[in-house]
């Protein structure tokens, strides 16, 4: 489940666009950010390994009303994410590599009705059942990534590596700046099988093993593929989240045309259903937060809460999440140009980061636990006790701030400190209608949590 939630084949395009010292900041935050961040969720997801996850642990720490919002944030990305990201890279590829299917048509909306429902039936269906999907989802990764891995180093080796001789690996504060969001992006989430944490047969033992396996996995899966994209493509060449696929076509030429296209095919299918099958565990953790916050009466009515008494997953939270993506999806397809596209894209990405926002209060929650709850069980610890773990939470919580300031504003860091940053350029709209979107969009979920939180109370107070 770790693997399948955290490696994500969208951004690792997005990462090599960074030229070679993407290569640099995918290490140094994998080392700096990546370790301290395993080592506390180790810690936190072993000693408490309640339905609910991180929801139970700030509630613990804070009460019910900040645990409520921070999982709206939390919950909310992934069905956005789904609907407003990860199908339409699913339908481009599908349309370039597998099956033409023509932007708009109705083999268009099709496909990408077909894609949300898929990801949202696995998350409807019994834990039992989906974790073999995506497991499969996983190992389809794996598979594409090493496979890929490989053909790049075999082209390099016939071709030359001159993408990685041209591109400098030197750091630069603008380069930080610019990829620290997509990044600390792909890197958080192993916490998320703790959402089912009541759902495992030994949560205190395989916590912090599958937390350890899967982030050293996840670190490979990111740094790996980057290095081989950058070796054999020249910079300049790779365009965000189309990279991966680009690179592919490029470097699977050094099987010839009669082997080349059956393999750009197959790898294309199993992207394909990597994306699918990341959406799917998202949808399955992130669902069981929302839905154990509305049935604690955290938010609007209990009844979005109830699991289904047979698949013992909750359907109604399920059902909301597929609303939303076909929601998102549908707007994306209706503002595709000019002014509209550019605003979509902002808010897109602001929704997206929404995750990144949650951990502002999941990181000192964990802090607080480990401070009040000491009689609490710790069958794993990190090293140097109570003052390792702060030291993991301080850093853990800087990386957060950094990466949530230059997401919702960007540019602002680069004038402190007095780096240039084409503002319209990067993001097709004004910095106003930009700042009205971002901080609006963040504004709409509090006052969206906070009416859920109040009407819950609402209710409960009627039935008393």
């Amino acid at each position: 489940m770790g693997v399948a939630a955290v490696i994500s084949f969208d951004t690792v395009g997005q990462i090599a666009t960074g030229g070679g010292q993407a290569i640099t900041w995918t290490a140094v935050i994998a080392v700096l950010f990546l370790v301290p961040y395993a080592l506390l969720f180790a810690e936190t997801g072993a000693a408490f390994p309640q339905e609910g996850g991180p929801y139970v642990w700030v509630k613990l720490a804070f009460g019910r009303f900040t645990a409520a919002l921070t999982t709206l944030f939390y919950w909310v990305t992934n069905p956005i994410w789904l609907g407003g990201s990860l199908v339409f890279i699913a339908a481009e590829t599908w349309d370039g590599f597998v099956f033409h299917l023509g932007e708009g048509t109705p083999a268009d909306y099709t496909f990408k009705l077909l894609f949300i429902w898929a990801a949202i039936l696995t998350a409807v269906v019994s834990l039992r059942r989906g974790k073999w999907i995506t497991t499969a989802g996983a190992a389809a990764k794996l598979l594409a990534l090493t496979f890929f891995t490989l053909t790049a180093v075999a082209y390099g080796m016939a071709h030359g590596f001159r993408g990685l001789s041209e591109a400098g690996a030197a750091p630069t504060t603008a380069g930080f700046l610019a990829l620290v969001p997509v990044l600390l992006f792909a890197y958080v989430g192993f916490e998320a099988p703790n959402a089912a944490g009541e759902e495992m047969h030994d949560p205190q033992r395989d916590v912090p093993a599958a937390l350890g396996r899967s982030a050293a996995i996840a670190a490979a899966c990111y740094l790996l593929p980057v290095l081989a994209l950058l070796s054999v493509v020249p910079p300049g060449k790779l365009t965000g989240i189309g990279g991966f696929m680009e690179g592919t076509k490029l470097v699977f030429t050094i099987y010839g045309d009669g082997a080349a296209a059956p393999l750009l095919t197959t790898t294309a299918v199993l992207f394909t259903f990597a994306l699918l099958t990341q959406g799917s565990a998202w949808m399955i953790v992130s669902d069981r937060m929302q839905a154990m916050a509305a049935a604690d009466g955290g938010f609007f009515s209990r009844k979005l809460g109830a699991f289904h008494p047979t698949l013992g997953t909750p359907v109604r939270t399920n059902l909301l999440s597929g609303a939303i993506a076909t929601l998102f999806m549908l707007a994306a397809m209706r503002l595709a140009d000019g002014d509209a596209a550019a605003v979509f894209g902002v808010v897109l990405t602001v929704a997206v980061t929404t995750l990144l926002l949650s951990y502002l209060s999941v990181i000192p929650a964990l802090a607080v636990l480990r401070l009040r709850h000491t009689e609490t069980p710790r069958p794993y610890q990190v090293p140097f006790g109570t003052r390792g773990f702060m030291i993991c939470a301080a850093l853990v919580y800087a990386w957060i701030l950094i990466g949530s300031w230059a997401a919702l504003f960007p540019g602002t860091l680069e004038q402190l400190l007095g780096i240039a940053y084409d503002f319209h350029a990067t993001w097709g709209v004004s910095r106003l209608p930009f700042e009205a979107f971002t901080l609006g969009t963040v504004l709409a979920l509090l006052l969206i949590g906070t009416i859920g939180h109040w009407a819950a109370n609402i209710r409960a107070h009627v039935r008393r």
